[in-house]
Formats: C-alpha cells, structure tokens, sequence
C-alpha cells in the first residue's frame, strides 16, 4: 500500500460531531498538523467526509 500525507487547513469550529470526530480519528487537531498514513479504502473514505478541511498528497 501507499502512504498519503494529510494536512489539516481548515477549523473544526462549527463543524458537526461526525466531522470532529473524523478529523480526531485521523489523527488531526491543529490547524497545518500533518499525519503519514496508509492509502486504504476506509481512510479515503474519512478523507472524502472532511475533504472541504483538508489537503491530501502522496508521502515520499
């Protein structure tokens, strides 16, 4: 599998429960924070949730 980088660039104020919780779930709590995770089916799926929050790009 492959890993992505995902950054968080947006706020979660005034986001709902379900988005809060994703973006803790990734790993992500601070505004420019970044995580290396592995590129599999449920973690793209969080990323689609909280797509509008976050930038996604290849780890290398």
């Amino acid at each position: 599998m492959s890993k992505i980088k995902i950054t968080q660039v947006k706020s979660v104020i005034d986001r709902s429960k379900k988005q809060k919780a994703t973006m803790q779930a990734l790993g992500l709590r601070k505004i420019r924070q970044s995580v290396v995770v592995e590129e599999t089916a449920q973690i793209k799926g969080m990323v689609n949730k909280v797509s509008h929050l976050v930038t996604v790009e290849p780890a290398g």
